[in-house]
C-alpha cells in the first residue's frame, strides 16, 4: 500500500548498509536497529523477498539514520543522524482491510506523544500526525506480493523540517517503545477512537488529486478510511487517496 488506503505491492530492492547494530525483544515484538540504512520500509520488503519466512510477524526495523527515506508521491524525507524516531513495522497478520494498520500505527503515535513529552497530537487525513497543523509524523504503507504489509513512520523527536512540529529531545529507542506499547494497548475495535482522533472531520479542506482538486468540508470517514467530503455544490465525494489542505474558513480553496 504504496497510498494509505489502498494495499499495493511495493518495492524489492534495499538492504541495510550495515549489519544490525542490535536485536532485542520487546513483548511479541522482534527489534532490529542498525545505524545507517537506505529505506526502513524497502529493507524490510527486500528481506521478505530473499527469505519470505524468516523475518517474523512483528518485526520492527529502527534506523539512526535515512538515507532514501521516501513519504507518499515519492516525496524525500531526511533528518539528522539520531535525532528522530524511523522505524518500519512487518505485519504478517493482515486485517480485512489493510488500510486498518495505518491507522492503528497513527493513533499509537497520537498516544506515544502524549505519553513521552505530554504533546496532545492528532491526526490528517490520510497519514499525518499533527499538532495543530504543524506535521509531526508522516506514515507510509506498502503491501508485498506476498501479502504481508509494513508501514513506515517518521516522528520528529530533536529536529523539524521549519513549520513541522517535535516532541523535543528524545532517545529514538525509547520512543519506539513508547510507539510499540501504544499499538499493542489499542482495542479490537478503533473505528470511533480513529473518527474522533482525525483533525480533519469539520474542516473545510482541499482535496488534491491528478484528475482535479476538489475543495469542500470533510464530513466523515468511512469504516474503510475514505474521506467523505460535501463540495461547495453540496456533492458528496469519497475520497481513498489525495492530500489533504487543511483552509481557513476565509481561504480561497
Amino acid at each position: 500500500m504504496s497510498t494509505p488506503h489502498h494495499a499495493e505491492p511495493g518495492p524489492g530492492a534495499g538492504t541495510p548498509s550495515e549489519p544490525p547494530t542490535r536485536r532485542r525483544t520487546r513483548g511479541d515484538w522482534t527489534i532490529v536497529e542498525v545505524a545507517e540504512t537506505g529505506s526502513t520500509n524497502a529493507d524490510l520488503i527486500a528481506w521478505l523477498g530473499a527469505d519470505p519466512v524468516a523475518t517474523p510477524h512483528r518485526t520492527a526495523l529502527r534506523t539512526d539514520h535515512q538515507t532514501a527515506g521516501r513519504g507518499r508521491l515519492d516525496r524525500r524525507w531526511d533528518a539528522p543522524p539520531g535525532s528522530n524516531l524511523l522505524v518500519s513495522l512487518l505485519f504478517r497478520e493482515v486485517p480485512p482491510s489493510p488500510n486498518e494498520l495505518t491507522r492503528r500505527v497513527g493513533l499509537a503515535a497520537v498516544d506515544a506523544a502524549a505519553q513521552l513529552a505530554g504533546v496532545e497530537a492528532a491526526l490528517k487525513w490520510p497519514n499525518d500526525v499533527v499538532v495543530g497543523d504543524r506535521k509531526l509524523a508522516g506514515i507510509l504503507a506498502q503491501r508485498v506480493p506476498s501479502g504481508p504489509v509494513v508501514v513506515g513512520i517518521g516522528m520528529n523527536l530533536a529536529w523539524a523540517p521549519d513549520g513541522a512540529a517535535r516532541l523535543g529531545p528524545a532517545d529514538p529507542a525509547t520512543a519506539l517503545d513508547a510507539l510499540l506499547d501504544a499499538i499493542d494497548a489499542l482495542p479490537a475495535e478503533i473505528d470511533d477512537r480513529y473518527r474522533t482522533a482525525l483533525s480533519t472531520i469539520g474542516r473545510r479542506v482541499r482535496v488534491e488529486r491528478t484528475q482535479g482538486d476538489v475543495v469542500g468540508r470533510a464530513v466523515d470517514v468511512e469504516p474503510d478510511g475514505r474521506l467523505v467530503v460535501v463540495d461547495e455544490c453540496a456533492i458528496t465525494h469519497r475520497f481513498d487517496v489525495g492530500d489533504v489542505v487543511h483552509l481557513r474558513p476565509d481561504e480561497p480553496g
